[in-house]
């Protein structure tokens, strides 16, 4: 049995993360805009911002992206898909095992973990209006654009993730012995596969990484949106497969979004 004790540290341990997220943003944010600079010949011209009225079109265009996206798969992409099936498929064959004799059955244990997951997830949620706040405040292109596409990523990971849950409608681990059994019309809209707290959590971090490219920030990112996903295990809410499959359509679509839709650019406005 997994026995993990969680109290206070989550909620303590997400609040300062939280806090030095905003420090590092705004201090970075101080800097805008730029002293002028002499004009260099050649030299390429700004993109523009990035608006929120450019939202809903966006949207639909990346949805439209996304959903295909499988029609466009190439030998190149398979570098990375053929691990992740082999990872998906071995943790499937194994959801039973894991949730019913590994992850602790107690109550209380799973009530708490359940608990630090929303604590950990919430920093996520709230990435888009701190940092578009934030950028507002400071008159900082760069964290207006942040919050704008961390609340882009969010709401297409939301629309992805509904969707998948209404085609898989898999039971979730507290369900008939955690069999997870799949394409049960009992479920509804409640289904376990994929992740919702995973993939929320895991877009709204790979845009902030990519924003503000870091070591230390790729590490608080992401080692948040890893504890969002362990806990939604040991919660007994989501079997692996699950947090492993939304943890990684979340990171793909916030990556896709920075990709796609950024214009900020410090070489451009240094």
């Amino acid at each position: 049995m997994i026995i993990w004790k969680l109290s206070s540290f989550p909620r303590r341990a997400v609040l300062l993360a939280a806090l030095v997220a905003v420090i590092r943003i705004s201090s970075q944010a101080q800097t805008w805009p730029p002293a002028p600079v002499t004009p260099v010949p050649n030299a390429p011209e700004p993109q523009g911002d990035v608006k929120v009225r450019e939202l809903p079109l966006n949207l639909l265009k990346d949805q439209g992206a996304i959903w295909s996206s499988p029609a466009r798969v190439r030998d190149k992409d398979l570098g990375y898909l053929v691990p992740l099936g082999l990872a998906v498929t071995l943790a499937m064959t194994t959801d039973h095992q894991v949730m019913s004799e590994k992850v602790s059955l107690d109550k209380n244990f799973n009530d708490e973990n359940t608990k630090a997951s929303n604590v950990l997830v919430a920093p996520f949620v709230a990435a888009p209006l701190v940092a578009y706040g934030v950028g507002h405040l400071a008159h900082s292109e760069h964290a207006r654009e942040t919050g704008i596409l961390s609340g882009e990523a969010l709401v297409d990971s939301l629309v992805v993730e509904q969707g998948m849950k209404l085609i898989f409608m898999r039971e979730r681990p507290i369900v008939d012995g955690a069999k997870g059994k799949f394409f049960q019309t009992s479920v509804g809209v409640d289904g376990s596969f994929p992740s919702n707290h995973s993939m929320l959590a895991w877009s709204s971090a790979a845009v902030l990484a990519d924003e503000y490219p870091s070591r230390f920030n790729s590490l608080m990112f992401y080692g948040l949106a890893t504890g969002v996903s362990v806990t939604r295990v040991l919660g007994q809410q989501h079997f692996p497969s699950d947090v492993l499959v939304g943890s990684a359509f979340g990171w793909m679509i916030g990556h896709y979004v920075f990709k796609k839709h950024h214009r900020y650019d410090s070489e451009v406005y240094r």
